[in-house]
């Protein structure tokens, strides 16, 4: 080999080994920052976007379940299995005046159940038993129906001593004397009427008084507004968060004027409701008259949204004087509102006329 061609290969060796220049490295990472700072922001706004989608879904699943929960109750509100509410005492032991949906005495059970709702508007005059919680300015309801099934048969669950349940005859010695027709007492107490063939005992339905209001937290020491529930014993009232958001109600009630079961006016307050040709109404009379009810509900986001403002105003029904319900909450939560008419079946119908 002469000295001429090994030259020329160390000089290719030296070619080919050669690295980037400091220009070039500097250019090749500024290339790479800037790819890698779109990739990151595209993350960022895709990861945003997505909480976004993921809070306002459970605000929807949440609004329409508590709108579902509702109304399921409002239309079996009123609901005794067998019982003909006719033979129920009218009018009450109480008088004229609304029986207190937080007593636990067993003969204001028997007088509340010809009022199977029961609501104060604005939380007005609201009853002893509501928590402290409760988010001031939104409605309050009661409901007032039985069991869809008897204790202890398919799945129900069995009776317990300190609940109140109601028990129907379907004897025709006994349904003869009105006295007899029906019970209602807790359930440690002693049912003794009997099924058609007359020996075997009739099964009883459990008596439910649900209070549902708004409170301020949900149960668990975090302030969001939450769809509460507080449940009868027979002692006393069990308090169940029931859906988170929820921070707004309103309720309307139809009141049938003329006993044909449908509805002639919509009013926020039967309690103080006056129509033509009434001579003396009460709450007692127009709560036992009602047999619609207009739900609206706002329900919001959870958690709060960044760079955020609800500026929007949501109209939630009529107050008692017919004029709009209004809410703007400039604050960063998202929203909607939910309404829905409820027909309260077990009421409209027994006075459904052809």
């Amino acid at each position: 080999m002469n000295a001429r061609s090994s030259r020329f290969r160390t000089q290719g060796t030296r070619r080919s080994m050669a690295g980037v220049s400091l220009i070039e490295l500097m250019i090749a990472v500024t290339l790479g920052l800037m790819v890698l700072a779109t990739l990151a922001s595209v993350f960022a706004n895709s990861s945003r976007t997505r909480t976004e989608i993921d809070r306002t879904s459970r605000q929807i699943e949440n609004g329409r379940f508590a709108m579902e929960l509702l109304g399921n109750e409002l239309r079996l509100a009123g609901f005794y299995g067998e019982l003909a509410v006719n033979v129920v005492t009218t009018p009450p032991p109480g008088g004229t005046a609304l029986p207190d949906p937080c007593s636990t005495d067993v003969n204001v059970w028997k007088q509340a159940m010809l009022v199977h709702v029961q609501a104060y508007d604005n939380g007005a005059a609201k009853p002893t038993c509501i928590p402290s919680n409760w988010k001031a300015n939104t409605d309050i309801v009661v409901v007032r129906r039985a069991a869809t099934c008897e204790a202890g048969v398919a799945g129900c669950p069995a009776s317990v001593n300190s609940r109140p349940y109601v028990q129907v005859a379907k004897c025709s010695t006994e349904t003869a004397l009105v006295a007899t027709t029906w019970a209602m007492a807790q359930g440690n107490s002693t049912f003794n009427l009997h099924l058609r063939d007359c020996a075997t005992l009739a099964g009883i339905r459990q008596y439910f008084v649900y209070i549902f209001y708004i409170a301020t937290d949900n149960g668990q020491g975090t302030a969001i507004p939450t769809l509460t529930r507080l449940e009868f014993t027979g002692t006393g009232f069990t308090t169940v968060p029931l859906v988170e958001g929820i921070e707004e109600l309103n309720l309307e009630w139809g009141v049938d004027n003329n006993a044909d079961g449908a509805p002639d006016i919509y009013t926020a307050d039967p309690s103080n409701y006056t129509y033509t040709g009434c001579g003396a109404c009460s709450a007692l009379d127009n709560w036992q008259r009602v047999v619609t009810g207009r739900i609206t509900l706002l329900a919001r986001n959870t958690e709060p949204s960044n760079n955020y403002t609800d500026n929007k105003t949501y109209t939630l029904g009529l107050d008692s004087g017919g004029n709009p319900v209004t809410v703007t909450p400039g604050d960063a939560y998202h929203r909607h509102a939910y309404t829905s008419l409820v027909r309260i079946v077990n009421v409209s119908e027994r006075k459904d006329q052809p």
